[in-house]
């Protein structure tokens, strides 16, 4: 069943014949009265008594306009609400961040599509960087922040690499030193997150490489805790570079840990081969905005239309 042949019954039944309704329509009355004939072809009942000139419904044809009708109107509702859509006017975007560094990375981000967007709604959750991925295959975010190296199943677009600094405790023998190897923390105790931080994989995958397993005095998911804990002697931990600037306090020591291969690489991911909504591309392209690419990053970074390193853009 057309549209087409729905907006002539619906004429023809609002001006009382099929001339009138053809130039309503820009048409010619041939062309009017095959349409509302397609439809009683396709329904098996006459929707107009012809008596002479006079046009009228018949019972068939009152049913069939008063749908018709809701049908058109909702079209006209649907196209209009798409194309709010794609004017970012209205929309939803559910977002997953997480828990360590989107107040640094992300909340500008945010600010700024709000400010853009009023009419877009976002839809927020945050955990750790294996529960958004697992969030995100099941289709309940549409974009999550996590960090590299990214599983196949994704597509992804950088957004900041940072090396990772070693938090010493106060007199530490490493404390002076301007940049280490992590083979000289082999035998200190590590301070790590809790088990959902890919942060912890890095650290241990990169300990494995040196040659030695690391031995973990305590775990957090507070990152201000974690300081603490180092302030407190009770061993050391590594953070990235960005967020542990922030965190500076009298009489603890940051040490640049000089590994290329062990970065925390953040990077915001979306389902490879799924429906990207405009309102995600829109805060795409604000974050290729806030975090343009860092050429010291590494040689596998995307361009700012993410199409490099193996990333598909985000189209």
């Amino acid at each position: 069943m057309e549209l087409r042949n729905l907006h002539a019954l619906v004429e023809v039944a609002r001006r009382g014949g099929f001339s009138a309704a053809a130039k309503t329509l820009f048409t010619t009355q041939p062309n009017v009265s095959k349409a509302v004939r397609q439809l009683e072809d396709e329904l098996g009942v006459p929707l107009f008594d012809r008596v002479g000139h006079k046009t009228a419904l018949t019972d068939a044809g009152r049913v069939m306009y008063r749908r018709a009708l809701s049908i058109l109107t909702e079209t006209e509702d649907m196209v209009a609400e798409l194309d709010e859509l794609r004017g970012l006017r209205r929309g939803l975007l559910r977002l997953g961040l997480p828990l360590f560094g989107s107040s640094v990375l992300f909340a500008p981000i945010f600010a700024l599509f709000r400010s853009r967007y009023p009419g877009v709604e976002i839809s927020l959750v945050e955990y750790g960087s294996k529960r958004l991925e697992e969030l995100l295959r099941a289709g309940e975010v549409d974009l999550a922040a996590s960090l590299t190296p990214v599983p196949q199943d994704f597509a992804w677009q950088d957004v900041r690499v940072e090396p990772l600094v070693a938090l010493l405790p106060p007199a530490h023998p490493l404390a002076g030193r301007s940049a280490l190897r992590l083979a000289e923390l082999s035998a200190e105790p590590f301070i790590l997150f809790d088990e959902g931080f890919l942060l912890n994989k890095i650290i241990i995958d990169c300990c494995a490489r040196r040659g030695f397993t690391p031995t973990i005095a305590a775990r957090s998911g507070q990152i201000d805790f974690i300081v603490g804990l180092v302030t407190a002697g009770l061993g050391i931990a590594l953070l990235p570079r960005l967020m542990a600037e922030r965190r500076r306090q009298p009489g603890l020591a940051f040490v640049l840990v000089d590994e290329p291969d062990m970065v925390w690489h953040m990077a915001l991911l979306w389902r490879k081969g799924g429906y990207l909504s405009h309102a995600a591309q829109a805060w795409l392209a604000l974050a290729r905005e806030a975090h343009p690419r860092q050429p010291e990053a590494g040689r596998n970074l995307p361009e700012p239309d993410g199409t490099a390193g193996g990333q598909t853009p985000a189209t």
